[in-house]
């Protein structure tokens, strides 16, 4: 069996990275996906997705996209356990193994687009 999944969607927001306590750099990847049918209003739902990256990925991440760009996201989902306020709750999460970047704009056409 595989656990894998590929997700392409638009940064909602700039990406930041953060260091952990053990000093593992993450970062969040928001994406909105724009699902492929119709709902019955006619008009065309989006999912807002978050997905995980760590050290490297994180970085190239965070320095080469922005909000806005167009990123393909291939992971797994991965379960945890997490305390919030004395329960233990299943958290479900995308861990991405590979950011690829499909559209993001040079700086010179960002400073442009300013």
């Amino acid at each position: 069996m595989l656990n894998q999944i590929v997700l392409v969607g638009r940064l909602t927001r700039n990406i930041t990275v953060n260091e952990s306590d053990s000093g593992i750099k993450v970062a969040t990847i928001p994406l909105a996906i724009p699902r492929s049918f119709k709902n019955s209003d006619g008009t065309y739902d989006t999912d807002f997705v978050d997905c995980v990256a760590f050290d490297q990925i994180a970085n190239n991440t965070s320095e080469y996209c922005e909000k806005g760009d167009i990123v393909g996201v291939k992971g797994r989902i991965q379960t945890r356990i997490v305390d919030k306020e004395g329960q233990k709750e299943n958290v479900m999460e995308i861990i991405a193994e590979k950011v690829t970047f499909l559209s993001s704009h040079t700086k010179e056409e960002k400073e442009e687009a300013d």
